[in-house]
């Protein structure tokens, strides 16, 4: 007796979790912002610098790569979460497919924008 409702039991919870994945959302979130950012603009305390950095790479299986550095990325409203072996970096989603970091350096703060160029595929006439 007590193995038929140990059985119907987790029967119960299988058929739970099961609804439960179908009915929870993919994280697509990565899909969103993935793509290839170049830089756009540098501060450093407050005045522009030339941007030097190479380029940002998001790909779409949630990992990341810059500057020889590579590890996982994931979004959280409107921040994007960088984060590998050693550190973790946040940035700020901002319109216009831009990426905004802000960190300290030094005794003030830096800021540095990442931009991605959107092209239509596909598309070859100019009207």
């Amino acid at each position: 007796m007590r193995t038929l409702q140990a059985g119907k039991t987790k029967l119960r919870g299988l058929l739970g979790l099961a609804l439960l994945m179908l009915f929870i959302p993919a994280g697509h979130a990565q899909s969103e912002v993935s793509g290839r950012y170049r830089c756009a603009e540098a501060k450093v305390h407050g005045k522009a610098v030339p941007c030097q950095s190479t380029p940002l790479v998001l790909k779409s299986d949630g990992r990341y790569e810059i500057k020889g550095r590579e590890g996982d990325y994931f979004t959280t409203g409107s921040w994007l979460v960088l984060s590998d072996d050693q550190k973790r970096s946040r940035a700020k989603i901002a319109p216009g497919h831009r990426i905004l970091f802000r960190y300290r350096c030094g005794s003030g703060m830096c800021e540095m924008t990442f931009e991605r160029r959107v092209a239509e595929l596909g598309k070859t006439a100019l009207s």
